[in-house]
C-alpha cells in the first residue's frame, strides 16, 4: 500500500523537524523548543525499542542489524564505506516507522518537535519549508566532539571501542566512519537542500538563545508567551 504525499503532509502538519550533521545542536534545540513552546519532544531514536521488535531482516535489514550483527565490536569496526551504506539504508527504513509513529502522536493536535534523520528529499515530500530546519557543524567539529556528550548511546559506543583488542585503532576507525557520514559533500548536500539552514561554525561560543530565537521565528511559533 502507498499513501499519497498530500495525505501524509496533512497528518504531519503539527510536526516540526530538525535534521543535519553531528554536534550541530539539534538535540539541544529540540529540547529547548519543547520546553519553551510546550511542544512534544521526539528525541533522536525515539520509539527504537518498539521498532526493533517489529523490524525483520527480510523487510528492514539495516534497522535489524543490531539484532543480527555478530557483536558490538563488529559494529564499531566496520569500514567507513560499510558504515555509510548502513546509515543511508537505516535512514530510509526508519523513515517509514517514523512517519507512522508521528501520525499516531499527532492525533492529540499538539505540536511536535522531531530530532530526525529523515532525508531532506523525503521531508520535501511530506512536510513544508516552514516546518523543517537543517543544523550544520563542520566535519572537524562533528568528529572531534562526537564523544564529548554524555548521552548513554555515545558513551556505550565509546566503552565498546575501549574494549576492542586495539582500542586506539578502533577509535581511529570509528572516527573515520563519523567523518564519512559528516563529509564536506554531506554538509553541502544539506546546505543546498532548499530548507532553512543554521550553521554552527564555532562550538565554543554559546549561541543557544540566538539559535532558539531563529528557529522559533522560522517555525512561526507564538513567541508572545515564550
Amino acid at each position: 500500500m502507498q499513501i499519497a504525499n498530500n495525505i501524509l503532509r496533512h497528518h504531519l502538519r503539527n510536526c516540526y523537524f530538525i535534521n543535519g550533521t553531528a554536534y550541530a545542536g539539534k538535540s539541544t534545540m529540540c529540547a529547548m523548543l519543547a520546553e519553551r513552546y510546550g511542544m512534544v519532544h521526539c528525541e533522536e531514536n525515539y520509539g527504537l525499542d518498539e521498532i526493533l521488535q517489529v523490524a525483520t531482516p527480510e523487510e528492514q535489514p539495516n534497522v535489524s542489524y543490531p539484532n543480527t550483527m555478530p557483536s558490538w565490536q563488529h559494529f564499531v569496526l566496520r569500514t567507513p564505506e560499510e558504515y555509510q551504506r548502513w546509515v543511508d539504508g537505516n535512514s530510509m527504513e526508519l523513515a517509514q516507522f517514523e512517519v507512522a509513529e508521528l501520525i499516531r502522536r499527532s492525533a492529540s493536535g499538539q505540536k511536535l518537535i522531531v530530532d530526525t534523520n529523515i532525508p531532506p528529499d523525503l521531508l520535501w515530500q511530506i512536510s513544508d519549508y516552514d516546518h523543517v530546519a537543517i543544523m550544520l557543524s563542520p566535519q572537524s567539529v562533528s568528529v572531534d566532539r562526537f564523544f564529548d556528550r554524555n548521552d548513554p548511546e555515545k558513551q556505550f559506543l565509546l566503552s565498546v571501542i575501549q574494549g576492542c583488542p586495539d582500542p586506539e585503532a578502533a577509535l581511529a576507525n570509528f572516527k573515520a566512519c563519523i567523518a564519512r557520514i559528516n563529509s564536506p559533500e554531506c554538509y553541502e548536500s544539506f546546505k543546498n537542500s532548499g530548507f532553512f539552514v543554521l550553521e554552527r561554525l564555532n562550538p565554543d561560543i554559546d549561541t543557544k538563545e540566538e539559535t532558539l530565537a531563529a528557529l522559533a521565528k522560522h517555525f512561526q511559533l507564538d513567541t508572545s508567551n515564550a
